[in-house]
């Protein structure tokens, strides 16, 4: 099955073959009525062209076809798009399921998300818990299924053959699956509604578990069928294609920022959703002092470092037999407002990856290594924490590549898992860590920087917004 990024006048003509090939259905006119408008030349063209999102997803079999015309396997800067491999048969979407349903998920893939921000989800809970949940549940009734649409119909269009490869697949038939129970649902006007719909709420998180294993297993994939075309003293193998200046496929996915825009996106999108929904589900829970849902309205962050920590030399000392000590400096009465499970991940994988690169620094050696410093600083607008360790460093050369994901030191377990293996909370060793830890600290407006200084060691600065006001970053 053959997918394009809409781009500029190229989305415009595969536009006109979706708009041909449904101009005999009746149901296009209610689609023209959802997304405003369907002339090609006006500004339904402009926003597919802005949006990335395939006129396929929308389209019947038929305006496939006319799509696969103008699709000159490139994606959408004029290249050619390596690994990609034709999908099982049966699993477009088109094909495995009926066209109300993608014609619902097609309008919807282009109505607005409504982002929210850690401050209205403090102010919401303060609100009597009755209003509280009948509201929440009206407004993820309207909402999740707008975000399932943008990212099935992100899935759907893939470069480099990535939405063909089966468990890109399963992820999208997750994600429609999720899509159209939460459109059959009735409306919540019942407290006796919403707890049903609460259930249905939990069967999706359960069902949406292994996400982040599946598509790492496929772009793991993709970089092993890149690493089958890698030419050898710069000759070109045989039957692959040239890209990007004349060169051909590599191994190194810092070459197709395509890949990392596409899963910086999803998974920050996956990040909002599962908070939302995991907000929405804790409100049920008995009330617990300091906390509105998940959130701790007066988190220590000294506290949860020294969990991080403890969790971090357990593994390192089931790794290594031993692990370096780590200090650690704060005031114990401080306390701001913020999820426990984001900041301990975060911190985690900080300490993890600190305590690794001193363990393998100090491996052969009789000296003691030295400790770990986690700092944990009180600003007016951030709480700021470095972590800083004598591991070595990094060089300025590979500094790029620790955001680059499936970009891992470690063995990575993913080939060991099969289809149906759980993934664990952490990737550790999969190479996800750093990227996901910072789309963490900027889901609520914080950020997450690394520093390095060459055969000495590295400081990580994790910033956290204490304001609350920043908004969802929405892909």
């Amino acid at each position: 099955m053959s997918r394009l990024f809409a781009h500029g006048s190229r989305a415009r003509g595969v536009y006109e073959g979706v708009v041909r090939a449904y101009s005999a259905d009746a149901s296009m006119a209610s689609t023209r009525a959802a997304v405003g408008g369907t002339s090609a030349t006006g500004g339904m063209g402009e926003d597919v062209a802005r949006r990335g999102l395939g006129a396929a997803v929308g389209a019947s079999a038929g305006a496939r076809d006319v799509a696969r015309e103008g699709d000159v396997a490139s994606d959408g800067g004029g290249r050619s798009r390596a690994g990609a491999k034709p999908a099982s048969s049966g699993r477009g979407l088109s094909e495995k399921f009926g066209k109300d349903v993608v014609d619902d998920i097609y309008r919807g893939s282009f109505r607005s998300q409504t982002g929210v921000s850690l401050k209205y989800m403090l102010d919401f809970g303060a609100q009597p818990i009755h209003r509280q949940l009948m509201v929440s549940a009206q407004f993820l009734h309207k909402e999740l299924p707008v975000r399932l649409a943008h990212r099935v119909a992100e899935l759907e269009n893939l470069p480099f053959g990535l939405s063909d490869m089966s468990q890109v697949l399963d992820v999208r038939d997750w994600y429609v699956e999720s899509f159209t129970e939460l459109r059959t649902f009735p409306p919540v006007e019942t407290m006796e509604d919403e707890e049903k719909f609460t259930n249905m709420l939990k069967r999706i998180m359960t069902r949406h578990e292994n996400v982040v294993p599946m598509i790492a297993r496929a772009v793991l994939e993709l970089k092993e069928q890149l690493a089958a075309q890698r030419p050898n003293a710069g000759e070109a193998p045989k039957g692959a294609q040239a890209r990007r200046g004349g060169t051909f496929a590599t191994t190194d996915l810092n070459e197709f920022p395509e890949v990392h825009q596409f899963l910086d996106g999803f998974y920050m999108s996956r990040i909002g959703m599962r908070m939302l929904i995991g907000q929405h589900v804790a409100l049920h829970d008995p009330p617990k002092e300091s906390y509105i849902g998940l959130i701790c309205t007066s988190l220590s962050p000294l506290e949860v470092a020294r969990d991080a920590i403890a969790d971090a030399r357990s593994i390192c000392m089931r790794e290594y037999g031993d692990a370096p000590e780590v200090e650690l400096f704060g005031q114990e009465d401080f306390t701001f407002a913020y999820v426990p499970g984001h900041l301990h991940q975060m911190l985690f994988e900080l300490v993890k990856n600190s305590l690794r690169a001193v363990s393998d620094r100090y491996l052969d050696s009789n000296e003691t290594p030295p400790p770990i410093r986690v700092v944990i600083a009180e600003g007016a607008e951030d709480v700021t924490i470095k972590v800083s360790d004598e591991g070595g460093g990094i060089r300025r050369s590979g500094l790029e590549k620790i955001w680059t994901y499936l970009y891992s030191t470690a063995r990575s377990p993913l080939k060991d898992m099969d289809a149906d293996s759980a993934g664990p909370v952490v990737l550790a060793g999969y190479g996800y860590g750093l990227p996901l830890s910072r789309l963490y600290a900027r889901y609520f407006g914080g950020d997450l920087q690394v520093l390095s200084m060459e055969n000495y060691g590295t400081d990580a600065y994790l910033h956290l917004n204490r304001l609350g006001v920043a908004s969802e970053p929405l892909p």
